[in-house]
């Protein structure tokens, strides 16, 4: 019976090749896009995951006037030595530093160094090689690494106790640990360098935020009364004192001015549930939950649609085996041994898409890679059993119905060759067709919204300049651990290579900052004018930052040498600041810092995107760069606008005067402005991509389906149309009537896709705080391009069926 069944399959794989070919692409291209999805899933959700202290890990998130925040303030950690609730505590910064790694004549940068208090592997617990956690930050002049630079600097000897030299200073190789699991903190670099002594310098100041605070709970049920404690630890230690220098009650202080609110976010939220935008305080970033539940719903959804035309197809051909199975039935065959046996074929059929499915899957993965910024690998131990349901749902949906209707055929009735005008099974299978058109309609509407998002970002004026602007990686020269040296030595090398770059016959202009564009500030401090407070972003410059980037003023003057003031306490705010604050006509009014340092505002800057053109405008207070001179530590960069002629000349030189001027033993690196700004919303090019993709897979489906549709559906009317041409019936009209009702499904596809994609698209957009609105044009261009591709295909399958010969099918009538 087996080896009968095996025979009748490749028999009709035979006879309908191009179908058996069209419902194995098929399936394949819709498990194809489940396996991206599942192998994307799966790398995002392994975040942390090895962890065993995921669960009592938080990081310090604070609210300051409606903005949160991942930076905190020194003095907490003192107060929680003794909390009950709390089993540790670890300061650091949450973003990674660059630097020269040397060791014994072998040079290289690393870019993820990673400055933390001594605890940081009590919260991180990766394996050591060499070395262990306890002792793998003992003091400031020891320094961790990973694996990694293991292998590069020493050749598998043991490093412990060696000396290596790390930007400007040496250290003591301490331990050696793995991190290739993936972590939110995964640096390759950890020391505590001057970290321990900088906090110990700022318990003290509750005003400025600079740094990372990660907490070990006891209790995680005790998680609120932490919270609530560190709020209080800031209304006694801020609000109390504000409000008795105002000589007004608490209540109202608290009224006119709220409170600093803290949230704990547990580690194990880190990578997809962040309560930060971007989750930018977490050094590797964070994933984009709303992408990663975009992209598994629309493979999910690509699936169904897969399935939907396989059963489409299975039901449409079995007017062809109709005959075959009502001769088995005679023989003696029961429904459940005809069940079995189009299911048998079901499997056959979806263990083929599978496998190639896989190799779609291999054979595209380096284009994956390069859309998902990722570097995913297939291995089936990994997701093996999720392959295993696939196929098993596959197979029940794309194999119970169409087997279960081909079985209920009434041997009578199909045997008589009634079958024909039988209309059992085309509704269902007209229904299923308008269902592949309305998820057409929803990709084609997405993905032309989405490319007019982006577009509209990526053109959107972002109130400055970056083009002809380089960005070149600046390795500050001086000692960490001495305020003197990073004052004076910094300006020295600075302000030298700033003379020489601007005598360059291609350069128009030199500067720097504390910040970078699409990467944000790194600190913040709290401001108030009157009975207003904002948490302005420290944002330290030269002179001649602004004019070059072409950031535009709405009232004042820029920073000028000329005014010794400008160095001392005049500021530049934004327009956002100036509106939380109130202040009406600005200039010439002071704002205050927490600390009680008086700033004269000079001007007012319009606002522009900094981290993002996704994002709100932050409050922004501008100063030079000696005002402020802790803020030198954050300077990593040097501006350089080069002119439009000769770039290629302009930048040889540059670097040549670099590698020997400037620093011979560190690489030169740089990038245009504009192009590393872009990159800050290139998650959402890369759901444009995704999109535009998936339209072209949903599209070309519902041909797919379409197509076979149309052509069962026709050679069922076959011996009508031959009657109809005798009768005289012209071309045009066989057309007519053999394409109307693929409009009417075409018309009512859309009707139906229509809302879900606004409602969903509208929710989408929310996403962004600059954004387009949407109008008519992605539906009209939706049912259009649907309503003739429809056309095309139908009528040139009914051209084709008009052109057949009259006498074939009405010889025997």
């Amino acid at each position: 019976m087996i080896l009968n069944w095996i025979k009748i399959f490749l028999y009709h794989l035979k006879q309908n090749k191009l179908f058996s070919f069209l419902n194995v692409l098929g399936l394949s291209i819709g498990i194809a896009g489940v396996i991206f999805a599942i192998l994307y899933w799966n790398d995002e959700h392994s975040y942390d995951k090895w962890n065993p202290e995921k669960d009592n890990v938080y990081m310090v998130i604070n609210t300051l006037n409606n903005n949160k925040w991942p930076y905190t303030v020194a003095p907490i950690g003192q107060y929680l030595k003794n909390d009950p609730n709390v089993a540790s505590y670890n300061y650091s910064y949450n973003w990674y530093d660059s630097d020269l790694f040397s060791y014994n004549g072998k040079k290289q940068k690393i870019a993820k160094a990673f400055n933390t208090q001594n605890k940081f592997f009590d919260y991180f617990p990766f394996p050591f090689i060499f070395g262990n956690a306890k002792n793998a930050l003992k003091n400031d002049s020891s320094i961790a690494i990973s694996e990694k630079i293991y292998n590069t600097f020493f050749n598998k000897e043991n490093p412990i106790g060696k000396q290596i030299k790390f930007g400007e200073n040496f250290y003591t190789v301490s331990g050696v640990y793995k991190n290739e699991m993936k972590s939110s903190f995964a640096p390759d670099v950890v020391m505590t360098d001057n970290f321990i002594k900088v906090i110990t310098q700022s318990l003290d100041q509750w005003e400025t935020f600079n740094f990372c605070l990660l907490i070990k709970l006891k209790d995680n049920s005790k998680k609120e009364l932490v919270e609530r404690k560190i709020e209080q630890l800031f209304i006694d230690n801020v609000i109390k004192p504000e409000a008795k220098e105002a000589n007004i009650s608490l209540q109202q202080q608290i009224k006119e001015h709220g409170i600093v609110a803290i949230n704990l976010e547990p580690l194990k939220e880190a990578r997809l549930n962040s309560s930060l935008v971007g989750g930018w305080g977490y050094p590797e970033g964070v994933g984009n939950y709303q992408y990663l539940i975009i992209m598994a719903g629309l493979s999910i959804l690509i699936m169904i649609l897969s399935i939907i035309n396989y059963i489409n197809l299975a039901t449409a051909s079995a007017i062809k085996r109709a005959k075959e199975v009502g001769v088995r039935k005679v023989l003696g065959a029961s429904k459940r041994n005809i069940t079995f046996q189009f299911i048998s074929e079901t499997l056959v059929i979806v263990l083929l898409s599978i496998l190639f499915a896989l190799v779609i899957v291999e054979i595209s993965l380096p284009y994956y890679n390069e859309l998902l910024d990722k570097d995913l690998k297939i291995y089936g131990s990994q997701f093996y059993l999720q392959l295993l349901f696939i196929f098993g749902t596959v197979v029940l949906l794309g194999g119970f119905f169409p087997a279960l209707y081909i079985s209920s055929f009434e041997a009578q009735k199909v045997l008589k060759g009634n079958f024909n005008r039988s209309k059992t099974g085309i509704w269902l299978r007209n229904s299923m067709l308008v269902f592949q058109f309305a998820i057409a309609v929803f990709f084609i509407i997405g993905t032309t919204i989405v490319y007019q998002q982006v577009n509209y970002l990526t053109n959107k004026n972002l109130g400055f300049k970056g083009d002809q602007v380089i960005e070149i990686d600046f390795l500050k020269k001086f000692d960490k651990q001495s305020e003197a040296s990073y004052k004076n030595d910094f300006f020295k090398n600075y302000l030298a290579t700033k003379d020489r770059l601007s005598r360059m016959k291609g350069v128009n202009q030199v500067a720097t900052a504390n910040f970078s564009f699409g990467n944000g500030a790194r600190s913040s401090s709290d401001y108030a004018f009157q009975n207003a407070r904002i948490q302005g972003l420290n944002m330290a410059v030269d002179f001649g930052m602004m004019e070059m980037m072409n950031i535009k003023l709405s009232e004042g003057r820029y920073f000028n040498s000329q005014f010794a003031s400008d160095t001392i306490n005049n500021v530049m705010v934004n327009e956002t600041a100036v509106k939380i604050l109130g202040i009406k006509q600005p200039v010439g009014k002071e704002i205050v810092s927490r600390n009680g340092e008086k700033f004269k505002i000079i001007s007012v800057v319009k606002d522009f995107n900094l981290r993002g053109p996704q994002e709100k405008n932050s409050s922004m207070v501008f100063t030079h760069l000696k005002t402020m001179p802790l803020m030198l530590q954050g300077i990593n960069s040097i501006f350089v606008k080069v002119k439009g002629e000769n770039i290629e000349e302009t930048m040889s030189d540059i670097e040549q005067f670099w590698k020997t001027k400037v620093d011979t033993e560190y690489p030169f690196s740089y990038e245009f402005v504009d192009k590393k700004y872009a990159r800050s919303f290139k998650e959402y090019v890369k759901q444009k991509n995704l999109f535009s993709i998936l339209n072209v897979v949903v599209v070309l489906i519902a041909i797919f389906g379409l197509f076979a549709l149309a052509s069962f559906s026709m050679e069922r009317r076959l011996r009508e149309i031959a009657i109809r041409k005798t009768l005289g019936a012209e071309t045009n009209v066989l057309l007519k009537e053999l394409s109307k009702q693929y409009f009417v499904f075409c018309l009512i596809g859309f009707v139906i896709g229509v809302v879900p994609a606004y409602l969903l698209l509208e929710k989408w957009l929310e996403n962004f705080a600059y954004r387009i609105t949407i109008q008519i044009f992605p539906f009209a261009i939706a049912f259009l391009s649907l309503l003739f591709l429809t056309l095309i295909i139908v009528l040139a399958k009914a051209f084709q069926v008009t052109r057949m010969d009259v006498l074939k099918y009405l010889k025997y009538e």
